[in-house]
């Protein structure tokens, strides 16, 4: 599994599966929730609803709905001062978004910098977090991801990203 950062609008990505930085009651509201609500159409949000649930560190999937990707994984991640454990339950949300991807033989997948956004969660602690919990599972025998995209909207996330990327990659090699 290739693991890339690219900068970018992750919904605009045609690869076959995203992921939602979703929160428990899978509702699709703002960031790229709501990005993803407004360009993938009302399906997602009614696959969601049946679903109903996810717990803080687990990950459901739904179709794209009219995104370009097949999939969108709900990966709910924690929020920064208030879940506790917030480390364990985003390495968990990432590497179970993973473990899904996997199960449904999906070959390329894209993340967002989980639990960054309203969710509070400091990028550069993320940055670490995320990065290690894609390289841990890219260490998976039976891995059918063959590319893991991070997909950053800004400049600075992107370059944040960056330097921790070239830290955690040396320590895998």
């Amino acid at each position: 599994m290739e693991i890339i950062l690219i900068k970018g609008d992750i919904t605009e990505l045609d690869i076959e599966c995203i992921v939602n930085p979703a929160n428990s009651k899978l509702i699709l509201g703002s960031g790229v929730a709501g990005a993803i609500r407004q360009k993938g159409g009302e399906k997602i949000q009614l696959e969601c609803n049946k679903i109903g649930h996810c717990e803080v560190g687990d990950a459901v999937i739904t179709t794209g709905g009219s995104l370009k990707a097949n999939y969108v994984i709900h990966a709910v991640g924690p929020r920064y001062s208030i879940d506790k454990q917030p480390e364990k339950k985003l390495y968990n949300a990432v590497y179970n978004a993973l473990k899904l991807a996997n199960r449904y033989g999906i070959s390329s997948i894209a993340f967002p910098a989980i639990s960054t956004g309203i969710f509070g969660y400091p990028i550069k602690e993320a940055a670490h977090i995320i990065l290690t919990s894609m390289f841990d599972f890219k260490k998976i025998n039976d891995n059918k991801i063959k590319y893991c995209y991070i997909c950053l909207f800004s400049e600075e996330d992107f370059n944040t990203f960056q330097n921790i990327y070239g830290t955690i990659s040396s320590k895998f090699k």
